[in-house]
């Protein structure tokens, strides 16, 4: 399969994931996936899988707005915005925060996904208390 074909495989599943379609992972990665981002590394389609149950679990919401990718060999680039929602965070308000992936393929499947985001602006700058001290510390290094 071409690279970039997977890529659109990739990106359409990606859409449309959500708890209760957790299984179309299988279509995407290998089964020896090692995915890594700024909060975890995971080993392991089994792994993975149980890893993204539990964050669908815990959000109102999750979808990623696509907007770029490149291939390069087995190497894909795909650049996204992630819009959450999670109870416990920021009032319960819709969080975006910008990131990208890099992927590298061994056929059709995944087996290198790596994120680079912001885990401040993802996570740490809307936990009660700790945001403050964050922008707080944001402000003063600006």
């Amino acid at each position: 399969m071409d690279n970039q074909l997977s890529v659109d495989k990739f990106v359409e599943i990606y859409q449309k994931l959500d708890k209760d379609n957790l299984e179309l992972l299988t279509e995407i990665y290998a089964q020896n996936i090692h995915f890594i981002d700024p909060l975890h590394e995971i080993n392991g389609l089994e792994d993975l899988s149980r890893y993204f149950c539990g964050l669908y679990s815990n959000v109102k919401y999750c979808r990623f707005d696509i907007t770029d990718s490149f291939t390069s060999d087995n190497n894909a680039f795909v650049y996204w915005t992630m819009h959450y929602s999670h109870p416990k965070l920021n009032a319960g308000n819709t969080i975006s925060v910008q990131g990208h992936s890099k992927l590298v393929f061994e056929g059709a499947k995944i087996i290198k996904h790596r994120d680079y985001f912001n885990a401040g602006e993802l996570l740490y700058k809307h936990i009660p208390l700790l945001g403050n001290i964050i922008n707080f510390i944001d402000k003063r290094a600006g």
